[in-house]
């Protein structure tokens, strides 16, 4: 199932699963899998006009989760990010600064299908549809069995795709507040913006 070539990276869908194989543990290869999957059934329900770039998008969301904290600085100093990024982990590394990694490594200029895979951990407060897609997808895929993930898969397969963001953030920043950790502000930007959904 899924698409025989990618013109965003050039590669045939074998070798784009090699490339992504090679890059990390079988446990999250089989991850990115259920979260394309999951994002391209997003894309018909919400009928998002290229489920091709859906499917990339959550192939390569996690390219770069198991780089090294080495090489997400190397990277924030080499593109110049901003400089607060080196206050923060692989968590938010991952998405924000994996992207120059995917760019290095595959070449993906795409713009739209880059900004998803950016933000699909922190979210933000303006996203497009893809953005969601990936962000919802990433949440609700079939391997995932934390408490709450079927209301998370009821909104976003058949009530409101708006409110499944709003219900994932949500549950993030409880559950990271109850970790007594620090939350990315970008992650509360995207809380304000999107929990009157809930309502």
């Amino acid at each position: 199932m899924g698409f025989e070539f990618y013109p965003e990276v050039g590669l045939t869908r074998v070798e784009l699963l090699d490339k992504i194989s090679a890059n990390m543990s079988e446990k999250r290869f089989q991850h990115v899998q259920n979260v394309a999957q999951a994002a391209v059934k997003l894309a018909e329900r919400w009928q998002y006009p290229e489920p091709r770039k859906a499917e990339l998008a959550g192939l390569l969301h996690d390219y770069a989760k198991e780089e090294t904290d080495a090489t997400f600085i190397q990277l924030i100093k080499k593109y110049q990010l901003d400089s607060d990024l080196l206050n923060w982990n692989n968590n938010v590394w991952h998405g924000l600064v994996g992207i120059y990694k995917i760019q290095e490594d595959l070449g993906l200029t795409d713009p739209e299908i880059l900004r998803a895979i950016e933000i699909h951990t922190v979210g933000s407060a303006e996203m497009t549809l893809l953005d969601k897609l990936l962000y919802v997808a990433d949440y609700v895929e079939a391997g995932r069995t934390f408490e709450g993930v079927e209301t998370a898969r009821l909104l976003a397969y058949e009530q409101d795709l708006d409110a499944a963001v709003a219900y994932e953030t949500v549950q993030t920043v409880a559950f990271l507040a109850s970790k007594h950790v620090s939350i990315y502000p970008q992650t509360i930007l995207t809380y304000n913006a999107y929990v009157d959904q809930l309502k």
